[in-house]
């Protein structure tokens, strides 16, 4: 029997989404007993997200399952300043008019997963450049300011990084912390939000939130923190060796999106299918015992699941029907990853073109390795020209060149 009373905390321990509580007890008493509004919150550096926020938007549709409110805060002002959290080095500044058009994109993808509508549970998107650009600096700095001390932002692992590895951190990222504390606050004034959830590295930013509503206004608010999500190789999730995992279609196609769901760790599949699926638990029990061979038939379960409720239904049946072509029938599929060759583009190129090598180095690499063929002949001269027919590397990468 589970230690909790709501669905909620529930729902998010069995699943496997909880690393740290602020409150568990306290959480528990509120979600056990009223509608409670919970954000998370999300920046707007690209066009689209990357399969690394999916855990976050399944907590949101978590939330919303539960019977509370899901509220989606685009970072359209925080962006604007940059999260130094897990981060080397400063981020590249986008211009408002490409972080207003990166919001635009980014939307559908949680329009797929959450309820939009006027609902007490319905979720909502705000932006909050919508209150903090409306923020005078002196007024900052005298209402929220005393709320800080340097001494003990030194402490946040986003900054201890940066200074230990001695790599700049500029006054505009350490301004980072007191915006996303600010935010906590302005939600729970306009929202009556409770509660901020996020990835391991968001603790000290939730937790200034927290801090900073109850010294101004006395506001109770809470926090859930999810485990930092690795594979089972210990890379990090949504990461390949071809670029990012991308959530939206004009990113990454749907077939790809699904491969990556059907390759992944044999470890990695029970995991995955309780954070990132809807099916009931008993059945992933039954899925994640599968041995041999037969776990493969549970991965296929977890691309189509995922790629369902991400792209769409027509794009998991259309991503496995592709597969069995290629793989069964060793055909063809509708949906594999296709390039025109220009005249003269070598084998290496048409490899970086496509996507399966990152640069001309590794598709190099990839040749000498005996890893890519053609029309399942080994092409072992770089330098010779592409030709079209079905481009694979190794036994999992697909594609067509005309």
């Amino acid at each position: 029997m589970s230690a909790y009373e709501s669905d909620l905390l529930r729902l998010l321990d069995e699943r496997g989404y909880v690393h740290q509580m602020t409150d568990a007890a306290g959480l528990d008493a509120l979600a056990a007993r009223q509608i409670v509004p919970g954000y998370i919150g999300f920046d707007a550096t690209a066009p689209s997200l990357h399969v690394g926020s999916l855990v976050q938007i399944m907590m949101l549709r978590r939330l919303q399952q539960a019977g509370h409110k899901p509220i989606v805060v685009m970072g359209g002002g925080t962006t604007k300043v940059g999260d130094p959290s897990g981060k080397d080095e400063s981020r590249k500044l986008l211009t408002p008019e490409m972080i207003r058009d990166n919001i635009a994109s980014i939307r559908p993808v949680f329009e797929n997963l959450l309820r939009f509508d006027d609902s007490e549970t319905g979720a909502i998107m705000v932006d909050n450049d919508e209150w903090l650009s409306a923020l005078g600096y002196v007024e900052l700095l005298r209402d929220v300011g005393p709320h800080f001390t340097i001494n003990r932002m030194l402490t946040f692992d986003s900054v201890k990084l940066r200074l230990e590895r001695e790599q700049p951190l500029t006054f505009l990222e350490f301004n980072y912390m007191i915006l996303q504390a600010y935010d906590f606050l302005e939600l729970a004034r306009r929202y009556e939000c409770r509660l901020q959830m996020g990835g391991s590295d968001q603790w000290g930013n939730i937790v200034n939130g927290m801090e900073l509503a109850r010294r101004m206004e006395g506001r109770e608010l809470f926090g859930v923190t999810t485990p930092l999500l690795t594979t089972a190789d210990g890379a990090k999730m949504g990461k390949t060796a071809a670029g990012a995992v991308w959530l939206n279609e004009d990113q990454l196609p749907s077939y790809d999106f699904w491969q990556y769901w059907r390759n992944v760790d044999d470890r990695d599949v029970g995991r995955f299918l309780r954070l990132f699926t809807d099916l009931p638990l008993d059945e992933i029990a039954r899925l994640e015992a599968l041995g041999g061979a037969e776990i493969n038939a549970a991965k296929v379960v977890l691309a189509n699941e995922v790629t369902s409720l991400v792209r769409g239904d027509e794009a998991a049946r259309s991503a496995e029907s592709t597969a069995a072509t290629t793989f069964a029938g060793g055909g063809a599929g509708e949906d594999l990853p296709t390039i025109d060759l220009a005249p003269g583009m070598t084998f290496v190129a048409a490899l970086t073109a496509i996507g399966f090598a990152a640069s001309n180095a590794e598709a190099k690499r990839k040749i000498a390795e005996g890893a890519v063929k053609l029309d399942g002949e080994t092409v072992s001269d770089p330098t010779l020209p592409a030709r079209p027919g079905r481009l694979s590397l190794g036994k999992k990468r697909h594609g067509i060149l005309t």
